[in-house]
């Protein structure tokens, strides 16, 4: 490979990503650390990571909204029921591809209250019932949010 200026990296990285992309993955391949763009390349791997947990708030917050809507909402459960199982174990097979990861199963487990109150707002929004229906904190065990699917 022709080495490249750290300057035309740069540059490459703001007109074409994925020929940035492309350069950069050779340069570490070939261990060519002088060449590589680090400010670009850091922020990337930042964004990853901040992607994946991101994700992770995503799936168990909607998660959390189908089983407060399950679980809680009697009247529209003979009509709703079944599409509330399928989304819920979408969500949980969802979740539990990016729980394989023992980081993002802890970074789970801290956020589950968190990601819970904004579930539980969205579901008292969406079914227009009082919030004392709904617990003020989680009611699901970690085991009861991942199932066993």
């Amino acid at each position: 490979m022709i080495p490249l200026p750290e300057t035309i990296l740069t540059d490459i990285y703001e007109k074409d990503y994925y020929l940035w992309l492309v350069k950069t993955i050779e340069l570490v391949k070939n261990r060519n650390v002088n060449q590589l763009d680090w400010e670009h390349l850091t922020e990337e791997i930042e964004a990853l990571g901040n992607e994946q947990r991101r994700k992770v708030k995503s799936y168990l917050r909607q998660l959390l909204i189908h089983l407060l809507l399950y679980h809680y909402w009697e009247n529209e459960k003979p009509y709703c029921g079944r599409g509330w199982q399928e989304e819920i174990s979408n969500f949980r097979y969802e979740l539990g591809l990016l729980l394989e990861s023992k980081t993002l199963y802890n970074y789970f487990l801290k956020n589950i209250e968190e990601v819970y109150k904004k579930a539980r707002k969205r579901a008292i929004e969406t079914t227009q019932l009082s919030a004392s229906v709904f617990p003020e904190k989680c009611p699901f065990s970690t085991q009861e949010i991942l199932g066993d699917d």
